[in-house]
């Protein structure tokens, strides 16, 4: 299956610092065309050669670089030490709605790692694509994907929808579903066809925690640690004070299949 990026590949840039991670850099732009590369000036020769047309090299800190990247890009693919990745985006961290999705990949190949925005950000996503590209093994330690559960903060988003909710709204379902508490799923609106191809793709079936509902009327919220509501129609009257804290609603696009 080919992932789902929430972004086009020309918004990734990737950033390798060694010889060996260049030349590995030139296999991540294959899987991600129209990205660029990033490269320390020295290894000039290397990087052109990796990624004709698409290098950038740079003098100075990497470290420098960061403020530039954050604000140019949705993707940030890095082909260096996770520790040292930690250390440079550090001082420039804002909320994951806001920062980009960041990979850190290994100079041999062999792992993939999402480690900042992995949801919102795509990095969990972007990850899944390089780890088939490059038969490396992804290292997801989201618990929604570690665990195949539903992501909240992902529900249909491969099928264009939109959410309306809190952070703090999005954090309380989110955790109701990984720690198996009872959610409400209400599914008025667009197609139905969403669990396989969610978040990358689940093999098993629904959550058991997971109750499915036709319309908002036949829940009782009381029962309900959260309830996710897909529907085109604003809230009856009275359910906001009843579904307050713990409601995410989704909205399909408008022609989404019924």
């Amino acid at each position: 299956m080919t992932q789902h990026l929430p972004f086009p590949s020309s918004r990734v840039a990737v950033v390798a610092i060694t010889r060996h991670g260049i030349a590995l850099a030139g296999k991540v732009m294959a899987a991600l065309p129209q990205s660029r590369l990033f490269a320390p000036e020295k290894f000039r020769a290397e990087a052109q050669a990796a990624a004709p047309d698409a290098a950038t090299c740079y003098s100075g800190k990497t470290g420098d670089q960061i403020p530039a990247l954050f604000a140019a890009f949705d993707g940030i693919v890095c082909i260096v030490s996770l520790g040292a990745v930690v250390r440079l985006i550090a001082p420039h961290l804002n909320n994951k709605e806001a920062d980009p999705g960041i990979v850190v990949i290994d100079e041999a190949g062999r792992f993939v790692i999402p480690m900042l925005s992995g949801h919102l950000g795509g990095a969990n996503a972007l990850a899944g694509r390089l780890a088939t590209a490059l038969d490396a093994t992804p290292v997801l330690t989201t618990a929604s994907d570690a665990r195949q559960t539903l992501a909240v903060d992902l529900l249909g988003r491969e099928l264009s929808w939109t959410f309306d909710a809190s952070h703090d709204e999005i954090v309380r379902a989110s955790a109701a579903m990984v720690n198996d508490e009872p959610v409400a799923l209400v599914q008025e609106a667009g197609s139905t066809d969403w669990w396989a191809k969610h978040a990358n793709g689940r093999n098993g079936p629904l959550p058991a925690n997971l109750h499915q509902f036709a319309r908002l009327e036949e829940v009782d919220p009381a029962a309900f640690s959260a309830i996710l509501w897909v529907s085109q129609r604003e809230l009856p009257p009275g359910w906001a004070a009843k579904l307050a804290g713990k409601r995410v609603i989704y909205r399909p696009p408008q022609d989404a299949a019924q």
